[in-house]
């Protein structure tokens, strides 16, 4: 039997390598393949580590005697991926650029030149896992619940889920710094990347000030009292209590904090203390996409994230359509913004997620 080809997303880190190292130890014939989808340039400050990455790729790929290979997507991402994120923040929401980074890069670009390398497979450092049984691929949760990712992914189709691997799936975060210890790989004590997908980590005021001017406006209460000034919309997020810039108003107890945004007005509405104005009842989701495919029932129970670091919340979901559908709360939630991603779940799998367009009030 022909010895199976895979191609590993490789970025440099960690994660990534300890899964081309697993696959090699499982018999296949590993490629690893860096994908270059920033172009550096002088707005912003910070750094987009590309090249320190690549010889971190190269380093271990060496030590695993693999093949390796860089792609240059930034056309696409800044076709697909960036205006997109730049649309969004003009618009007054909140988005979140690694959903679609999955979808539309490395799912997308990234899977069809695997192709052209002879991929049987195409695998990443991804935590979570993955079934193909009858044709059907379904997203699994990881088994490190803290670290695991299918938020991000909950964009994948069916045909971009098919010849996935998720080698790490049943790997707690601890155990895979333990293999890259033990194995000399020269990213096992390589940090977490923190940063926007494939952008890096920088000052992110500076770096948006570079593509969107900001425009000043005022700060107000929920009363219509005015208490201070804003230094653009675009940098404010529902619930951020950084960099408001109001301490010391109302005295000691309580902290400000941002309740809502008005775009056609440019102002930005404030609570101090009371987080009452947070919390919503429902949402309304749209771009809808379902893994596997959409539910028999227009409506069910199941469990939902709005946001990646949170615990799975209860919840009733009411199908609107084939791509929006309504989440009622089990419980009130803080925070829910627009332009984040609402994502489903039941005890084993992700059942997709669609993009945040509005809530109701408690």
């Amino acid at each position: 039997m022909a010895q199976k080809t895979v191609v590993v997303g490789m970025s440099g880190g960690v994660d990534s390598s300890v899964a081309a190292l697993l696959l090699k130890e499982q018999g296949y014939r590993v490629v690893g393949l860096f994908m270059k989808n920033w172009e550096e340039d002088d707005r912003g400050e910070g750094s987009c580590t590309a090249e320190e990455d690549f010889e971190d790729v190269k380093r271990v790929c060496g030590l695993l005697d693999i093949p390796y290979y860089s792609v240059n997507f930034a056309k696409e991402y800044m076709e697909r991926v960036f205006s997109y994120f730049l649309a969004e923040y003009r618009a007054g929401r909140t988005p979140n650029p690694d959903v679609l980074c999955n979808r539309e890069i490395k799912f997308g670009p990234f899977k069809e030149y695997a192709k052209q390398l002879g991929a049987d497979f195409i695998a990443t450092g991804h935590y979570c896992g993955i079934s193909h049984e009858g044709g059907i691929h379904r997203l699994l949760k990881a088994k490190d619940r803290g670290k695991d990712q299918t938020y991000f992914l909950n964009q994948l189709t069916q045909s971009q889920l098919e010849g996935v691997l998720f080698p790490l799936a049943g790997l707690e975060k601890s155990e895979v710094r333990a293999i890259a210890e033990r194995e000399k790989l020269s990213t096992a004590r390589k940090k977490d990347s923190t940063g926007i997908c494939f952008i890096g980590e920088r000052n992110f005021r500076k770096f948006l000030q570079g593509y969107l001017p900001s425009r000043k406006g005022k700060i107000l209460t929920l009363e219509g009292e005015e208490v201070g000034e804003h230094i653009g919309l675009m940098y404010y997020t529902l619930g951020q209590r950084r960099g408001l810039d109001l301490g010391g108003r109302r005295g000691e107890e309580g902290r400000w904090f941002v309740v809502k945004k008005d775009l056609k007005r440019n102002l930005l509405y404030v609570s101090h203390g009371d987080e009452t104005p947070l919390f919503s009842a429902r949402c309304r989701v749209e771009k809808m996409n379902h893994i596997p495919f959409p539910p028999a029932k227009k409506e069910f129970d199941c469990f939902a994230k709005f946001r990646y670091r949170q615990e799975e919340q209860a919840v009733h979901v009411i199908e609107k359509s084939d791509t929006s559908l309504e989440i009622i709360y089990k419980e009130p939630q803080r925070a829910v913004t627009e332009g984040q991603y609402a994502v489903l779940y039941d005890e084993t799998q992700c059942l997709g997620g669609g993009v945040i367009a509005g809530t109701e009030p408690v």
